[in-house]
């Protein structure tokens, strides 16, 4: 046989084998399946934040500062009886506003001229004690105390903090891929082909939403929630 033909079939075959192989190569590659793997855990805040906003008005800055000194010492005494130091409540800043130096609105200035406020910033590594104290808040407002929050009037809301998730994050991720590749495995079993690899893996973004979901309810303002993960990931199929 002449070289040249013999080369020629060479590279016919040696052509043949690699198209073969490629088209093979090509549909493992697409054979692939996407199954996702939860981890969830029930959780205690650890850390309480309690804004408590204090006003008080009178024609004289002087007796509304007394005024507000006085609410001060009423909201310290009451945060004591539910255990909480006065070594947790910082003063977050006071203002001032004098009626009569405002340039705009309709007709003559009605009401007091001062109104001064203050706000109260209580911190706790003890959030059970700071839930116990909102829920008795009606004691302090009772007593005469008057409490702003936000635009409108009452006593804020505390927020609930749980600071741990980066301790937790290690062992809730191994258990949503162990979560993820049994989905997997029973999905390979069911249809009768081998588990391979992995083709892509997303770790998912950890949440924490409140304990008990239901409209309305926002995790910060609960003391139990629960953190999730989902992990999702592509496990070839052989």
């Amino acid at each position: 046989m002449p070289l040249a033909v013999l080369i020629m079939a060479i590279a016919v075959i040696m052509g043949g084998w690699f198209i073969g192989h490629g088209y093979r190569s090509g549909q493992t590659a697409d054979r692939f399946v996407t199954v996702k793997g939860l981890a969830e855990r029930d959780v205690t805040a650890d850390l309480a934040i309690w804004p408590l906003q204090l006003v008080a008005a009178s024609d004289r800055l002087a007796d509304a500062q007394a005024s507000l000194d006085r609410d001060e010492a009423s909201v310290l005494a009451f945060l004591a009886e539910h255990g909480i130091d006065a070594s947790n409540v910082a003063l977050q800043g006071v203002e001032v506003t004098d009626n009569m130096a405002i340039q705009y609105g309709p007709g003559e200035r009605t009401g007091p001229r001062y109104i001064v406020q203050q706000v109260l910033m209580v911190r706790s590594e003890d959030p059970a004690s700071i839930q116990r104290a909102s829920q008795a808040i009606g004691d302090l407002v009772g007593a005469g105390v008057v409490l702003k929050s936000g635009q409108g009037w009452g006593p804020a809301q505390p927020t609930y903090v749980f600071k741990q998730l980066n301790a937790l994050k290690p062992e809730m991720i191994a258990e949503a891929t162990s979560a993820a590749r049994e989905a997997a495995r029973q999905f390979a079993a069911d249809s009768e082909t081998e588990l391979g690899g992995i083709r892509r893996a997303n770790q998912g973004v950890f949440v924490i939403l409140p304990r008990e979901e239901a409209p309305g309810i926002q995790e910060q303002t609960q003391l139990e929630k629960t953190v999730r993960v989902v992990a999702t990931i592509d496990y070839y199929l052989e």
